[in-house]
C-alpha cells in the first residue's frame, strides 16, 4: 500500500488529553515540533489514527488538523533551523 505524507497539528486544552494524544501520535509519525507530527501513512493507518485521536479529544474544546502533503509539494517544504522532512525509505534493514 502506498504511504502518503500528512502533517498533523493539535491544540488540546487539557494536559491529560494532550498526553494521551501525544502517545497515540508518536506511534504514527515523527514529532517535528511540540504539537506537530509528520506522518507517512497508508489509508488504513490514517483511518486508525483518526479513530484513536477522536476517541481522546473533546471536540468542543480541542482542535486537531490533518494536512495532506502531496508528493509534488515535498520539495517545496522549507525548514529554517534544524530538522528535515520525514522520508519514505525504499528499503528497510532488518
Amino acid at each position: 500500500m502506498k504511504r502518503l505524507l500528512f502533517l498533523v497539528t493539535y491544540d488540546i486544552r487539557d494536559d491529560k488529553r494532550r498526553l494521551r494524544v501525544f502517545k497515540i501520535m508518536r506511534n504514527f509519525g515523527e514529532r517535528v515540533q511540540f504539537s506537530v507530527f509528520e506522518c507517512l501513512l497508508d489509508r488504513e493507518n490514517l483511518k486508525r489514527m483518526i479513530e484513536k485521536v477522536k476517541g481522546e479529544i473533546d471536540e468542543l474544546e480541542d482542535s486537531v488538523r490533518i494536512y495532506y502533503i502531496p508528493e509534488s509539494a515535498k520539495d517545496r517544504i522549507k525548514i529554517l533551523g534544524v530538522g528535515e522532512v520525514i522520508r519514505d525509505e525504499k528499503f528497510f534493514i532488518v
